[in-house]
Formats: C-alpha cells, sequence, structure tokens
C-alpha cells in the first residue's frame, strides 16, 4: 500500500502528525467510517472523508481545522491537546479504542477505610525526570505515574470515619486497558521561575514493548516527534504500517519509507537497537513526544 501526506497550512504540522497515526490505526480508521454514515456534519464526517482521501492522494486539512476551530494555522499548538480534542469529539465506538480506566484508592492509613474514584484517560501523561541509572526509560514513567503517593504533615486529607485529618495514601490501578495505549512525554512544563512553558529535551529510552500490571504488553507502531523550539519547532511522526511490518516517516506533504539503516541513524536518534529482554527492545530519543501502543493477546 502506499501512504500520502498532508499538506501543511501554515503551520499545521502538529495536527497532520496525529491525523497519521490516527489514519494509520486501522481500528480507529474503520470505527469513524463505520459511525460517519449516521452523521451529517462532524468530525467523524471529516475524518472518515479525510482518511479516504488519503488513500488515493496527498490531501488537505481545510475542513478538519474547520471542524476543531482552529483558525490560527499559522501558530502552532501542542499536539497533545488536539488529540485529546479530537478523540472527545469523535463517536463513542471510535474513542473507545484509546479509553482506558484507573482506579484512585484514597486509603486513611489511621483506620484503614478507602474510597475509589474511577478515572478514564485517553493517554498517560508521563512526567520526565532523573532516573537512578542514568538513563530514564518509559518503563520509569508508567511506574512513576502509577506509584502509591503519601499525604502527610500540612497535606494531611480529611476521613469521614476519623472526622478529623489524617495520614492518606492514594494508590492507583489500571482498571481497564485500552486497545491502543497512548503516552504522552510531558516535554512542555510550565517554569515558574520564567514565568513561560519550556521545552525539555532530555533523551528518554523509548521500549519497543513494554508490560503494564495484570501481564497485559503492548507494542508500539508510531511516534509522534517534536524537534526544535516550543514556538517554531516542528512535528513528524514515524509510523509502523500493520500490513507491511515496516517503518515510514510522515512529514507534512512528504511520506518516506525507512530502510533500516536510515532507521538506526534517525534515532541515536530505533540507536541500534539495545537488548533489555528476550522480546523487547529500546531507542533513545529526544524528540519523542507522543507514543502509541497496540494491545498484544496475552
Amino acid at each position: 500500500m502506499k501512504y500520502y501526506g498532508l499538506r501543511n497550512q501554515g503551520a499545521t504540522c502538529y495536527l497532520n502528525s496525529i491525523l497519521q497515526a490516527l489514519f494509520m490505526t486501522r481500528e480507529f480508521r474503520e470505527a469513524v467510517k463505520s459511525c460517519s454514515k449516521h452523521h451529517k456534519d462532524d468530525i467523524n464526517v471529516q475524518l472518515n472523508t479525510l482518511f479516504e482521501s488519503l488513500k488515493k492522494k496527498t490531501s488537505e486539512t481545510t475542513e478538519v481545522t474547520k471542524t476543531l476551530r482552529i483558525e490560527k494555522v499559522y501558530e502552532q499548538q501542542d499536539a497533545g491537546q488536539y488529540l485529546e480534542k479530537i478523540l472527545s469529539d469523535v463517536s463513542d465506538e471510535a474513542s473507545e479504542i484509546f479509553k482506558g480506566e484507573l482506579i484512585h484508592r484514597t486509603v486513611c492509613d489511621q483506620c484503614g477505610s478507602h474510597t475509589d474514584d474511577e478515572v478514564p484517560f485517553f493517554f498517560l501523561s508521563l512526567p520526565l525526570m532523573d532516573s537512578k541509572n542514568g538513563n530514564y526509560s518509559v518503563e520509569d514513567g508508567i511506574q512513576e505515574f502509577l506509584k502509591d503517593v503519601e499525604f502527610c504533615g500540612e497535606d494531611q486529607m480529611y476521613c469521614d470515619e476519623c472526622k478529623y485529618k489524617c495520614d492518606t495514601t492514594v494508590k492507583y490501578k489500571l482498571k481497564l486497558h485500552p486497545e491502543i495505549l497512548i503516552l504522552l512525554l510531558k516535554r512542555f512544563e510550565y517554569n515558574y521561575h520564567r514565568m513561560s512553558y519550556s521545552k525539555d529535551s532530555r533523551a528518554v529510552d523509548v521500549c519497543y514493548t513494554i508490560d503494564l500490571p495484570e501481564n497485559q504488553t503492548y507494542e508500539l507502531y508510531a511516534l509522534v516527534e517534536h524537534f526544535g523550539s516550543l514556538t517554531g519547532g516542528h512535528y513528524t511522526a514515524i509510523i509502523k504500517s500493520e500490513d507491511e511490518d515496516r517503518w515510514y516517516e510522515f512529514n507534512d506533504s512528504s511520506v518516506t519509507l525507512l530502510s533500516d539503516h536510515r532507521i538506526q541513524r534517525k534515532f541515536e536518534n530505533f540507536t541500534v537497537y539495545h537488548k533489555l529482554t528476550s522480546h523487547s527492545f529500546y531507542t533513545r530519543s529526544r524528540s519523542a513526544h507522543l507514543l502509541f501502543y497496540r494491545k498484544k493477546s496475552k
């Protein structure tokens, strides 16, 4: 199958990169097509029209930007923000593919009583941090995201059973594993000293396969990358074709098949794959921002 690009309207590379990742997600593409038959003028119809066009030629995103109410096409936006907006606006059938569910369990350390809150998500936002091993990895980020958080001293929380504030532990558990797991590496953070956003370009070890709690394995198939500064940077996507098991680079109108040599050159910046276990590899990247993983059968 031949793949085609998306024309940049000015600074809409952030939108192009996530649209290509969604197009290359067969389950989402088919769900949008099915739902578009029952709607007249919404995001499902516009996405399906775009996806059908992408099968044949380099395509325009003008109707999608209108539907998303993107007026300043020469102003770069955050890809993660618009990915969340698209998944929030499409049909439940289409968004369900990416929807997971967390349980936040709040436990009183004094009496042991607890309350559970169910929190749906479209992606997990992983903070970047220093690693004891020197190289921060996606697995480190997941462990940090799911670790217990203790609230003590001035941060104690009120307990309905004890009737006063107590030391409290909040535990996080994955209740529902999505079919497609999206991880967002939080490269853009607000700097309170400078009173502005800044970008964290540290190298991250991106694992090709990851294991989540409950023994669920996911396999990487797409990365959205960001290069350059926060305001003047550029987004691209590297995506593995499900049919061919080959990697392509989507850079606005340009689509390039990546040879093994080019993949090795691009990753430090797939760097030659480094073996972690008998079935898992990682690549080190300073540009990876959004990671798409497909659930594997147990």
